[in-house]
């Protein structure tokens, strides 16, 4: 994939997941949480031996909006355990 790819799914991914787990970190931190939840839900699809249902960019989409909801439930926990130290 070229970066322009790789921006739109972080953008569409980071955005979505935003907005399932309640509240994201601004356009520029979206597509951040995106790409690497691509990366994360990569990760975790290949552990987990499962494939994606969907093919091409809806696929890759949907792999790094579920890595990305999971990074964000990573970060939330880890920010809400620095809080209450």
């Amino acid at each position: 994939m070229d970066l322009l790819t790789w921006l739109i799914v972080g953008l569409v991914a980071g955005v979505l997941a935003s907005f399932v787990m309640g509240g994201g970190f601004g356009i520029i931190g979206d597509i951040i949480i995106g790409i690497i939840g691509a990366f994360l839900g990569g990760w975790i699809f290949r552990t987990l031996g499962v494939h994606s249902p969907l093919s091409g960019l809806a696929g890759t989409i949907l792999v790094a909006f579920i890595g990305a909801v999971v990074l964000l439930f990573i970060i939330r926990l880890i920010r809400r355990g620095t809080r209450s130290a």
